[in-house]
């Protein structure tokens, strides 16, 4: 006859799915794992103004190349962009790592320092740190590269192509003197064999196309935000 007593793995089972609390060596330890996402997160975003600040320097370096002379060519601030773009990648495969640790650290805020600071209850039932294992066990990033880019944009880089655009149109409409027509704008624009024609349309692509990708960002974070039903700096990702 079989033993109809439950085996111990099973009486294990059923106490782990039961349990709604935490033991203080177990609260301990959730402490010092909050400290070092908050410390990872924090390096991360050390690195993240690294890189804004390359680009805010290179387009400065451009600016003073571009109008320290009557003749200067507005080549600088075409290539500049280039520096920008590279910078934007890179802070935003930046930004990726810092969103998965940025994102650890708010969930442990919202779903164990908040209740128990607030009711005492950590709500184990809920299972938020279920959530916060798998997140351990298959480490993975909470957004996409093109999100991330449009984020970057959105927060800083936005503001440095319109400078870099700015700085261009001035350059072609009142630097050395005032333009007489549209003609004498394009020309100054000219750049060896390249036509300034070609050179305007490519800067007013470049400028639609990151502009286009931080709207989709935009759109597409209130989307997964209302996917969740909560705000944005309260889940994951």
């Amino acid at each position: 006859m079989e033993d109809s007593q439950p085996t111990e793995t099973q009486n294990t089972a059923a106490q782990r799915k039961e349990r709604t609390t935490l033991t203080s060596s177990e609260v301990t330890a959730v402490a010092h794992l909050y400290r070092g996402e908050v410390y990872r997160s924090t390096i991360w975003r050390t690195r993240l103004d690294t890189t804004t600040n390359w680009a805010v320097v290179t387009l400065g370096v451009a600016l003073s190349i571009s109008f320290a002379a009557p003749a200067s060519s507005p080549l600088p601030l075409v290539l500049v962009g280039v520096l920008i773009m590279l910078f934007l990648m890179l802070e935003a495969r930046r930004y990726r790592y810092f969103n998965v640790w940025r994102a650890r650290a708010r969930w442990l805020e919202k779903h164990f320092y908040a209740p128990m600071l607030s009711e005492g209850d950590l709500h184990l039932e809920e299972n938020w740190q279920k959530i916060l294992a798998e997140d351990y066990l298959r480490p993975r990033y909470h957004i996409g590269y093109m999100t991330a880019i449009g984020r970057r944009i959105r927060s800083n880089y936005l503001w440095i192509l319109m400078i870099q655009t700015l700085a261009f149109i001035g350059k072609l409409t009142v630097h050395p003197t005032a333009v007489q027509s549209w003609e004498e704008a394009v020309s100054r624009a000219d750049v060896g064999p390249l036509p300034g024609e070609a050179l305007i349309f490519g800067g007013i692509l470049y400028l639609v196309t990151w502009i286009g990708i931080a709207i989709w960002s935009y759109h597409s974070d209130g989307k997964r935000a209302a996917q969740r039903g909560s705000e944005r700096s309260e889940s994951m990702g």
